[in-house]
């Protein structure tokens, strides 16, 4: 007889990716102090965002989920955040008027402080250390003591979070996300840009129509042009911490994990009989599978099964990385998989993390043409067997770095030495993001037009 699912359940089963903490009791008081602190998400938000994703996976909507690879303790200020959201919303704003879709807004943020790695040790001068983990595990520099895994950083991820999210709700409650501020989103350093330019002339063209309709009289202009909805996600990786945030609703006594409205397993990690399966089979909470070239297809049922036993709309997204080079290969299969058996899933492309490589100085970049090229491979395999292409998820920044080559901007792999910031993968800039935005828009309204036959 199957064991009843419990928060702890996990720890019945092997685990991957996680810490080598040096002090168990010092973690154990830490997870009994988060225990007892209140919860960063609420039930009614999860189920808010789930009934979007429904809309998304029907065509009737389209996901954007983007923020840092690794949020880190030194990268946090008010304007750190803004400009974030700021990002965000000019994609959002871009979308909706280009492709004529409702957007939902996912953040990779507050919470997104914990990474896998390939390799659990890093070895640099014939000195061997912890790889870096996370902030919430350990220290990025490169010494013996900022390497030790560390359960007071447990509490700091929490407090930041929770910080950073009462600065989203302030800023998208406050008026910032208010449509009326479309213009207002642009950063300095893209005003002169081709993209910029765009911009400006969508914001402005946004700006007349509401100019219009305030003019014919229309009084509850604000409450219908708010595109305030804003949810957070990250990997669930450290399952100690996931736990300690996972409360029961009392009216519908579900359990949710309240680190954030959203969670996804990792390529690593989702294991069908694994603890982070299993501690993800028991949320109420929309859940992301990661795939990869090394998804073993007869692996998607049973994780399908075990993730969402109901089959309920909105539940599973499946987050495609597979690269360039896979994704012709291997896609069609998993597509066909859910269609013959007629699972509800939401198919999200990620193009950025099947695409990593490194430069002859061995840099990590991603190049902005192949992050292109796949996503037109996803939309186009959707478009070819009838499935519905619903959403991206990328890694960006609000601030002008240079770790990604290409785009407009033409960055060059001897550029990525001015501003190359990351913890941990390169990201999209700001102004790479939105030239980003325009182009999806094109492979949605390309879609549209296949599917009615034009």
């Amino acid at each position: 007889m199957k064991k009843t699912w419990n928060p702890e359940s996990w720890k019945s089963f092997p685990i991957k990716q996680q810490p080598n903490w040096a002090n168990n009791n010092l973690l154990g008081n830490i997870i009994k102090e988060l225990n007892s602190f209140p919860p960063l998400v609420f039930a009614g938000e999860v189920e808010n965002l789930t009934n979007h994703l429904k809309k998304a996976s029907k065509g009737e909507a389209f996901v954007i989920q983007g923020g840092d690879c690794a949020e880190t303790f030194s990268d946090f200020s008010a304007n750190s955040i803004k400009d974030k959201l700021k990002i965000i919303l000019q994609m959002s704003a871009v979308l909706t008027y280009g492709a004529k879709s409702n957007i939902i807004k996912i953040g990779r943020i507050a919470g997104q402080f914990a990474k896998p790695r390939s390799n659990q040790f890093e070895t640099i001068n014939s000195v061997t250390l912890p790889s870096y983990q996370g902030d919430s595990v350990n220290k990025i520099e490169f010494n013996e003591r900022s390497r030790q895994p560390n359960p007071n950083r447990l509490i700091k991820a929490y407090n930041q979070s929770a910080a950073t999210l009462n600065l989203l709700r302030a800023f998208t409650n406050g008026g910032f996300a208010n449509i009326e501020k479309v213009d207002s989103w642009k950063q300095s350093f893209i005003a002169t840009s081709e993209q910029g330019q765009k911009y400006k002339e969508i914001a402005e063209s946004i700006n007349r129509a509401i100019e219009f309709i305030n003019t014919i009289g229309i009084s509850n202009i604000n409450s219908q042009t708010r595109i305030t909805e804003f949810f957070t996600s990250h990997e669930a990786l450290l399952l100690d911490y996931e736990q300690s945030l996972t409360r029961k609703d009392s009216s519908s006594n579900n359990w949710y994990d309240c680190s954030a409205h959203f969670l996804w397993v990792g390529d690593r990690t989702r294991q069908i009989k694994g603890a982070h399966i299993e501690f993800l089979s028991g949320i109420n909470n929309p859940i992301g599978i990661k795939i990869g070239p090394t998804f073993n297809p007869n692996d998607l049922l049973p994780l399908l099964n075990k993730l969402n036993p109901n089959n309920l709309s909105g539940k599973i997204s499946l987050i495609i990385r597979f690269g360039v080079k896979y994704i012709d290969e291997k896609l069609p299969e998993l597509i066909n998989i859910v269609k013959n058996y007629n699972k509800n899933v939401l198919w999200i492309s990620d193009p950025m993390h099947g695409n990593t490589f490194k430069t002859a100085d061995d840099i990590k970049t991603r190049d902005f043409s192949i992050i292109l090229d796949e996503l037109k491979k996803f939309f186009s395999i959707h478009n070819k067997l009838g499935s519905i292409p619903g959403g991206v998820h990328f890694e960006l920044t609000g601030n002008n770095v240079t770790e990604c080559i290409g785009g407009s901007q033409k960055i060059s792999s001897e550029d990525l030495k001015y501003h190359y910031e990351t913890a941990c993968d390169p990201r999209l800039n700001n102004q790479q993001s939105l030239e980003l935005a325009y182009l999806i828009t094109n492979l949605i309204n390309n879609n549209q037009g296949a599917k009615n036959g034009y």
